[in-house]
């Protein structure tokens, strides 16, 4: 396939100088860096980047003085057992994820490592989940916990966004590469936990769950036990918001330095960026570490990118005087900036503006506010002069040379049942063509 390196950051951003100096020796003119979205351990990540690699040296035989390389980078996600990968191994043998709210052992162990030394409080949530009771106490109790796993020593996001107050604009515009100070408070950190465990048992039916026993009768009849399965979402929710703030902390001051020494290092080396989910967020922020002069980042793909859709924008639809996180800074690309989305991604279509949306905002209450969606849900947004084209089309005529474009990839991105529906089916050789395509590998 090629030489292939991986680059492993820590929460910080972080990583072994060693790593850094094994990108820079590779011997390629054109490197595929690839980060993982939400995986549970390094094995899952590095049999991704098997499959996803596996269809490039096809793709590019044939093409004088092309020598392609890999890097992958892998840092601290998770993902519930519960969300299945297309087509990747049957779970472990200790069975199926269950069905309702319970923790099953690897996602227990899994959180764990996510958020290590807070096993008091993931015991103590694992329990509530298992008893369910019907009890506002309980469901307050839960909540306060939950958010307890997203206070650090110092308060962590939680005091830090309730000093800052309402800030800036969207994705965490003020807030720098950890996305806090400046930040609006999430209605996940502010909100009645059994509010949010209602809204989000009535998302877990928007994106096709089945519901059953006494949760198929949804919202009919009275009853708290059924909104235990919201009350899972919410702690998903929590790791999600989690890696949110995580990925845009990598990619600035882990990934981007990296890119910035290799510019000086290898000036001459092809550099193609591709994330996924939440990994599409890290290698989005690592522009943030690229000097402005450079032109090694020949491309950008955004695999459901799991941030918002107007992140690149000047001027945000419903709040002119503020911008996106990363405004401007598809121009550090010298190529385009592609973002393959996918309506049957119910993840980013059902969960992402949940969890995105602000405290005290109850429009998005009843469905699909544009101010909380993602990328990977409907492509770039209020970015002028952005191309939209469907897969076929890209395949077909190719891609512009720069600037944002959005490819409907919901042709082959389609796979994947509840509840993140088709998030992590990506591992298609029409996305590499399109990698390919976007940087002008080979021509």
């Amino acid at each position: 396939m090629g030489p292939y390196t991986e680059l492993t950051f820590d929460a910080d951003g972080d990583c072994d100088p060693r790593q850094r100096a094994a990108v820079d020796r590779l011997d390629a003119t054109d490197l595929i860096v690839f980060s993982h979205g939400w995986n549970s351990d390094r094995s899952t990540s590095t049999r991704l980047y098997d499959r996803f690699f596996a269809p490039f040296p096809a793709l590019v035989a044939g093409s004088p003085g092309v020598r392609l390389g890999y890097v992958g980078v892998v840092w601290p996600s998770i993902r519930f057992s519960d969300e299945p990968i297309p087509d990747f191994d049957a779970p472990a043998a200790a069975g199926a994820p269950p069905a309702g709210p319970e923790l099953d052992a690897g996602t227990r162990a899994a959180l764990g490592e996510f958020w290590p030394g807070r096993g008091t409080e993931l015991d103590r949530i694992a329990e509530l989940l298992r008893e369910q009771r019907e009890s506002e106490a309980a469901f307050g109790e839960f909540g306060a916990l939950v958010r307890a796993l997203l206070s650090g020593p110092e308060g962590g996001p939680v005091a830090a966004a309730t000093a800052a107050g309402a800030g800036g604009g969207v994705d965490d515009p003020a807030g720098g590469a950890g996305g806090v100070a400046g930040d609006p408070v999430p209605a996940l950190l502010a909100e009645d936990p059994l509010v949010l465990c209602r809204l989000l048992t009535e998302g877990l039916r928007e994106a096709g769950a089945e519901l059953a026993g006494p949760e198929a009768s949804l919202f009919v009849g009275g009853g708290l036990k059924r909104l235990w399965r919201g009350g899972k979402e919410l702690l998903r929710q929590a790791t999600y918001y989690e890696m949110k703030r995580r990925a845009g902390k990598v990619g600035e001051r882990g990934l981007g330095p990296v890119l910035a020494r290799l510019a000086g290092a290898r000036p001459g080396v092809r550099v193609h960026l591709v994330g996924h989910s939440f990994g599409a967020r890290l290698v989005a922020y690592a522009l943030r570490g690229v000097p402005t002069e450079a032109r090694h980042v020949r491309s950008l793909t955004l695999l459901q990118g799991a941030f918002s859709h107007y992140a690149f924008a000047d001027s945000l639809p419903h709040a002119r005087s503020s911008g996106g996180a990363l405004r401007g800074l598809q121009r550090r690309v010298a190529g385009p900036v592609v973002c393959c989305y996918s309506r049957h991604d119910a993840a980013l279509r059902v969960f992402y503006p949940l969890a995105s949306r602000m405290a005290g905002d109850s429009s998005s209450f009843a469905g699909f506010d544009e101010r909380w969606g993602a990328m990977g849900h409907d492509g770039v947004q209020a970015v002028g002069g952005a191309v939209r084209l469907t897969l076929e089309a890209a395949l077909r005529d190719g891609l512009p040379g720069a600037g944002c474009v959005s490819v409907d990839a919901a042709a082959v991105v389609r796979r994947g049942g509840a509840p993140s529906g088709a998030h992590s089916d990506i591992c298609h050789e029409e996305l590499a063509r399109i990698v390919v395509a976007a940087g002008r590998i080979g021509r």
